[in-house]
């Protein structure tokens, strides 16, 4: 399960990529993002006008995981979507498309004794350049923090899919499901779900690397 990512890419270059025409989002500092973070995200605005906004990784969990829990520290990664949790945000309203410049995995065979388990990092090449996860957002009320209380926040989280033979070897049961064009940036966010849903799939092997250093 993918649970850190990075973004290096400025608000201009997204906004291109993806055609949003309004950048709620403001300037946006590079670095990584963990679960819970405030992140950009991309999706279907006002009048079909696409654009950047910030929210929370994590969807809400769904209520049968949450008995006896005080938070929802939310959900980051959504590989059954045929799940009557998940179907209700996989309209068009709800779609939406994640930006980074690589993800990653822990890695167990590069562990060492004692240590934690480090990451390996995955980009399109070794150069990084921008991609997207095929994602889904809701606004939501609950409480994600003891010492917030309840809020009621945007949230996000991206599809999965099994994964490639680059990723494979070190996380054996997905990968997140990424964009490479925008062609496929503009079938997520408009196509009815019976299209936009083959693009859940693995990344072809030869669109992916594994990089030597974060």
């Amino acid at each position: 399960m993918c649970n850190l990512y990075n973004l290096t890419s400025g608000p201009q270059a997204i906004l291109e990529f993806t055609k949003a025409v309004v950048n709620a989002a403001g300037n946006l500092e590079p670095g990584k993002i963990y679960p819970d973070y405030a992140a950009p995200i991309v999706r279907n605005g006002a009048g079909s006008n696409r654009e950047l906004v910030r929210a929370r990784w994590g969807m809400p969990t769904p209520p049968k995981f949450l008995e006896g829990k005080k938070v929802d520290k939310g959900v980051t990664n959504v590989r059954n979507a045929s799940s009557p949790h998940w179907r209700r945000w996989l309209g068009i309203e709800s779609r939406c498309v994640v930006p980074a410049n690589e993800f990653a995995e822990p890695d167990p065979a590069i562990k060492k004794d004692g240590e934690r388990t480090p990451n390996a990092w995955f980009a399109l090449s070794e150069e990084r350049p921008l991609f997207f996860f095929a994602g889904i957002w809701t606004r939501w009320t609950s409480v994600r923090k003891l010492k917030e209380g309840e809020i009621e926040t945007d949230l996000f989280a991206f599809l999965t899919t099994e994964p490639n033979a680059i990723v494979e070897p070190v996380h054996r049961k997905a990968m997140p499901v990424i964009l490479t064009t925008p062609e496929e940036i503009d079938a997520w966010l408009t196509a009815p779900w019976e299209d936009a849903k083959l693009l859940q799939r693995p990344l072809m092997d030869d669109k992916l690397v594994i990089l030597d250093v974060a």
